[in-house]
């Protein structure tokens, strides 16, 4: 006796495709210069948990009072996110031990990624390696810096919606 309620799939057998049929292809689509894209396989882009804002004037001052350990904990958070929201960067490890060894390296990597997940959205960067070159000019330079970094990366964060 059949169940006559199930549906019949004529395609398939044991999970295969039958003789004759073809299995179901991911959508395809013919990008530039006649290159087939899949875009099944292509996560769309920042669809990762979203950072969190960080007051610069309250970071500005934690800086200061832990004798800069702050700033390698801002390096490795704020990498960190950037990495988990977009799935590329240098992530908060490597931003930490750049961030140790290396400093100034930082300096231009950072604004560079936070440039980059505006870039990845199709908006204007506001700030890229370039912006680094501010450290140039002695404490004011270092000012302007993290204002224009953290400021863009928390204008970034509240776009997408968050507090």
């Amino acid at each position: 006796m059949t169940n006559d309620s199930a549906p019949i799939d004529d395609q398939r057998i044991g999970g295969e495709p039958a003789p004759g049929f073809a299995a179901p292809q991911p959508a395809l689509a013919e990008g530039p210069a006649g290159q087939v894209a899949t875009y099944a396989a292509q996560p769309p882009v920042g669809v990762g948990q979203i950072g969190r804002v960080r007051s610069t004037g309250l970071s500005m001052l934690l800086y200061i009072v832990t004798f800069g350990i702050y700033g390698l904990v801002w390096f490795y958070k704020t990498s960190d996110e950037m990495k988990r929201h977009t799935g590329e960067g240098i992530g908060g490890g490597l931003a930490l031990v750049l961030a140790f060894f290396v400093g100034i390296v930082m300096v231009f990597v950072t604004p560079h990624e936070v440039g980059r997940v505006y870039e990845r959205r199709g908006q204007k960067a506001p700030v890229s390696a370039a912006t680094g070159l501010w450290i140039l000019l002695p404490l004011v330079g270092a000012i302007v810096w993290f204002v224009k970094s953290n400021g863009a990366l928390n204008a970034y964060w509240r776009s997408l919606g968050a507090s």
